[in-house]
């Protein structure tokens, strides 16, 4: 009889085994995000502040690869070459907002210099900079930005006890922000797209450019990587021999990803994720 209810007992605990580790495959296999096409991973390449060299080294090797990116611009810096960014336009990158005024934190010296920072203005000033962009955007290129920038990745306004948090604000009218220098990419079924993760590209070899990205797309990972101008020295700046090599890595088919602007990648997650 004791044998009988031992042989019981083990086909029972089998049987709850079986069942757990077949619910943890199912979760598994839930949390795998698809993007079109079989990729496993997604990647948006973007760049700031709508600078010339965008227009002259970027954008030629961009379309080159038939790459589209996006653009989070501002009208001051596009006012000398708005047919420039016309074709861009009319080409297929994204143009998104990058405010009017550019304002950061006043502890950067050229901001101080001119008496400016995101600690002396409140909610009200900051919506009313940002819409004039959006109005410049549709009046002079016919476009509606649904994407947004955070200038220097700061998302406050205000000091101390009197700081808030401009992030709804973006919620309201983009369907995504996208902040700056972070250190991990996008999940597609958690991320929150009025604080979307950006990762700098400025000033990197490809070689770690490949590792970082290899590094951080784990899990089906969205990747936006963040530059400012291509081609020239200093700090803020892609090379743009890496940017070729980088776009060359991206769309090898054997490296799984799906290489797509903030706004169509963003749109396709939405429209997918649980």
């Amino acid at each position: 009889m004791i044998r009988p209810l031992i042989l019981l007992s083990c086909m029972l605990c089998l049987t709850v085994v079986q069942a757990a580790t077949q619910a943890v495959t199912d979760q598994q296999q839930a949390d795998i995000f698809s993007y079109p096409n079989g990729a496993r991973y997604a990647v948006s390449l973007t760049f700031d502040d709508a600078r010339a060299s965008q227009l002259d080294v970027g954008v030629p090797i961009l379309d080159k690869y038939g790459v589209k990116a996006t653009f989070y611009v501002m009208p001051g810096p596009m006012q000398e070459r708005l047919n420039g960014w016309r074709k861009v336009v009319a080409t297929g990158h994204e143009l998104g907002n990058h405010t009017r005024s550019h304002l950061c934190t006043g502890n950067f010296a050229w901001l101080r210099a001119q008496d400016k920072g995101l600690e002396q203005v409140d909610l009200a000033w900051l919506e009313q900079d940002i819409l004039k962009t959006n109005q410049f955007l549709k009046a002079q290129l016919s476009v509606e930005p649904k994407s947004f920038a955070y200038p220097c990745g700061n998302t406050f306004v205000g000091r101390g006890a009197q700081v808030k948090s401009y992030v709804p604000l973006i919620a309201k009218h983009f369907s995504s922000g996208r902040t700056w220098l972070d250190e991990t990419a996008n999940d597609p079924i958690y991320t929150d797209f009025a604080q979307l993760t950006g990762i700098r590209m400025d000033g990197m070899r490809f070689e770690e450019l490949k590792t970082m990205i290899e590094t951080l797309r784990e899990d089906n990972k969205w990747i936006i990587l963040a530059g400012h101008e291509v081609g020239e020295n200093g700090l803020y700046s892609v090379d743009s021999k890496v940017l070729s090599q980088l776009i060359h890595y991206l769309q090898a088919p054997e490296n799984g990803y799906w290489v797509d602007t903030v706004d169509k990648v963003g749109t396709y997650i939405k429209m997918h994720r649980n």
